[in-house]
């Protein structure tokens, strides 16, 4: 699958509107009780940055991008602006212990970037695949490790040069984009006035 390390440009993905959709089947039955069956274990997002185009240089930087990605058939990275952070607010700085990616065993080495979002006793942990490079800061055992890992920040797997001890927590923290894809193959662009300009821009986020 076709996929671009770059961002949609800066000022069209500051007005994208959407959020994440999940996937469940509900069944009610003849009691009124109902059956629920989830789907997917990770949420979808699903995107509109209509908003971001209003002006002629906004319309030419899509059109342009679009032209690139061969409309629907190249995927690239979108900052999502209500969720792009691993700390607690989704927007905030990041620190290197704001999310748990796991505890050493004394042969793992790689672990994968995750973010997880508990509410009461409930946590849904997304997989982050596109983090910010220069962003991510990695902790062992409650201390900040600035030697000693590498991050491929095309999958988001950050690699120890020697795997942390049993039991020490493994924690990070990191900005990153949401992997996505137009969702249309056809660019609509609407000239309003001679300085405003509107359009349909539809994104889906894709598994990478």
């Amino acid at each position: 699958m076709a996929f671009d390390e770059v961002v949609l440009p800066l000022r069209v993905g500051f007005g994208s509107q959407g959020g994440p959709n999940f996937s469940t089947d509900v069944v009610t039955i003849a009691s009124g009780y109902e059956r629920r069956n989830q789907n997917w274990a990770e949420a979808r997002r699903t995107f509109d940055a209509r908003t971001g185009v209003r002006t002629a240089d906004d319309a030419a930087a899509l059109l342009t991008f679009f032209h690139a990605r061969a409309g629907r058939a190249r995927g690239f990275r979108l900052k999502d602006w209500s969720d792009f952070s691993s700390a607690a607010d989704h927007i905030g700085t990041p620190a290197f212990d704001d999310q748990a990616l796991g505890s050493g065993d004394g042969a793992r080495t790689a672990f994968p970037l995750v973010k997880n979002y508990t509410s009461g006793e409930a946590t849904h942990t997304r997989t982050i695949a596109k983090p910010v490079a220069d962003s991510v800061l990695i902790g062992v055992d409650g201390t900040a490790l600035t030697t000693g890992w590498s991050l491929d920040s095309t999958t988001g797997i950050v690699t120890f040069a020697s795997a942390p001890s049993s039991g020490q927590a493994v924690t990070a923290g990191f900005l990153f984009h949401v992997p996505v894809r137009f969702d249309t193959d056809v660019l609509s662009l609407s000239v309003e006035t001679f300085h405003a300009y509107e359009a349909s821009v539809p994104l889906v986020e894709i598994r990478v």
